[in-house]
């Protein structure tokens, strides 16, 4: 059975891996998702700001 990281790999690789990762670069370049990112993260750190 392969490891998780050694499956995330594999599927990276693939076609449709590297398609996936252009439409995530692509959606993390708009700058309202960007905030929406920065928002979620915060939640993550506990530096939430809309508190």
């Amino acid at each position: 059975m392969a490891s998780l990281t050694q499956t995330v790999k594999t599927f990276a690789r693939s076609p449709q891996g590297k398609k996936l990762i252009a439409q995530a670069k692509a959606f993390a370049t708009k700058p309202e998702n960007q905030a929406k990112l920065k928002s979620l993260g915060s939640r993550f750190t506990g530096k939430d700001t809309r508190r």
